[in-house]
């Protein structure tokens, strides 16, 4: 009888996912070639995205398709399944998929495997706020950040045509919910960009634009210490962007920004990045939840009480060994999903080849941010950098985390030719209705009617 070869089927094409696939690749290289192996990636998009880039690209620094690695280019050895997994029943190592042939009439798919990897992230947190769902924009995917540089060039557009005061001002007003790091760095890194705009027209001046960065705490970019985040505030302050802490979006229906503190703002422009959840996927399986949501883990990367199952990133609840105090978890962010898809995919390796599994322990060793060109802070190592170092610190430290040299060059090439260069200021917003002309030419109705795109946006 011919064996059949173990199938790992890894859950999401994102840090974890893409990192423990290349990991698998170069351990199980002998059993991979025999046949003794097989490597099953489900991910809804062909490509992984570096997200810490998603605010250099949206302010023009970095052409889109570098910020994303394409799967099947980099996990050559591994078979990619575009698709979402909608349920996953454990017990009987079946998951259920939906792909992109279910848009033609074919009914989900389901895959078996026989070691499970867990990786699907999280997605946005939204809360039930008036308005929210109908005209704020996220700030996780790539396709959102090149969609919010082309809505902030297209709004000095409107307010540039228009003598409408009312207008005018909903246009150039800019509320961004959250004060993390995507908040802090897509503000910090659009509103340079917008100033640079700004030049380039005739009736619009830096100073008439209004940026407003609301925070529920009392802080901001708290990863970087209270010291760095208070600088933070300032320096944003300083480049007159109102920084609002202990405050809350209340509802921003009608085109009208609602805080909790009373203030009102006309705009046509939210962006929300308030936290995420764990993705849905989590809560459609047979697998252990803590009341968070996440996969209660083990050190070892194992789901707890589980057998062929595993998990890392912001989908687990991993044990932070390296804490004094017992039950504290490590933080959901890049760093540690790097090191842990690492580990992951020793572990694994371990486990088919009989071996003791590794503990995974990284004490966390700091944080960078930018807040626009030549501008940023870092608390890394102890050591508190802001101003030109800390963002020269940021680049180098993510140029050296991007995935493939490939992808290295070409960043560090678009870097270099942006400080030789003036920016580009174009929006391309007509690439997200591309049949547009064409079906106004065919007698239909235009796309970008009012009356059909209530965000307003082209």
């Amino acid at each position: 009888m011919v064996k059949e070869p173990v199938r790992i089927l890894i859950v999401g094409g994102g840090y974890v996912g893409m990192y423990t696939a290349l990991r698998l690749q170069r351990k199980l290289k002998s059993e991979l070639k025999r046949g003794e192996v097989e490597l099953v990636v489900v991910s809804p998009d062909p490509y992984m995205t570096y997200q810490p880039f998603l605010p250099e690209a949206a302010a023009g620094s970095i052409s889109p398709r570098h910020v994303v690695v394409p799967l099947r280019r980099v996990l050559d050895r591994c078979r990619i399944v575009i698709g979402e997994a909608l349920s996953i029943d454990h017990a009987r190592r079946t998951v259920t998929l939906s792909t992109l042939a279910n848009e033609e009439g074919v009914g989900t798919e389901q895959l078996t495997y026989d070691e499970l990897v867990l990786a699907p992230g999280s997605i946005s947190r939204a809360l039930p706020i008036p308005g929210l769902a109908d005209f704020a924009i996220g700030f996780k995917t790539v396709e959102e950040a090149i969609g919010l540089r082309n809505h902030v060039i297209e709004q000095m557009d409107i307010a540039s045509s228009t003598r409408d005061p009312a207008i005018r001002d909903a246009a150039l007003t800019f509320v961004f919910v959250g004060g993390g790091y995507a908040g802090v760095e897509a503000l910090g890194e659009l509103e340079d960009m917008a100033r640079y705009t700004a030049r380039y027209y005739h009736n619009i001046e830096p100073e008439d634009m209004k940026w407003i960065l609301v925070e529920a705490s009392d802080r901001i970019l708290p990863e970087v210490g209270e010291e760095m985040g208070k600088y933070t505030i300032t320096e944003l302050r300083r480049r007159n962007i109102d920084v609002r802490l202990g405050t809350r979006l209340d509802s921003c229906a009608d085109r009208i920004a609602v805080l909790s503190d009373g203030a009102r703002f006309p705009t046509r422009t939210v962006v929300w990045t308030a936290g995420v959840k764990p993705h849905p996927v989590l809560a459609a399986t047979d697998l252990p939840l803590n009341e968070r949501g996440r996969l209660r883990c083990t050190p070892q990367l194992t789901v707890d009480h589980t057998t062929h199952a595993w998990a890392a990133g912001d989908a687990a609840a991993v044990p932070d060994v390296t804490a004094a105090e017992t039950g504290k978890e490590t933080a959901p962010n890049a760093q540690h999903a790097v090191r842990q898809a690492g580990v992951l995919g020793d572990n694994i390796a371990h486990f088919l080849r009989g071996e003791p599994l590794e503990t995974y322990s990284h004490k966390y060793v700091g944080s960078v941010a930018s807040l626009g060109l030549h501008k940023g802070v870092a608390h890394v190592y102890g050591r508190k950098l802001k101003g030109y170092p800390a963002w020269f610190m940021h680049r180098v430290y993510h140029l050296s985390r991007v995935p493939t040299f490939n992808r290295k060059a070409r960043v560090l090439a678009e870097w270099t030719l942006a400080g030789l260069f003036k920016r580009e200021i174009v929006s391309l917003g007509s690439l997200e209705h591309p049949r547009a002309e064409f079906e106004l030419a065919a007698g239909g109705k235009h796309p970008l009617d009012p009356k059909l795109d209530p965000k307003g946006s082209s």
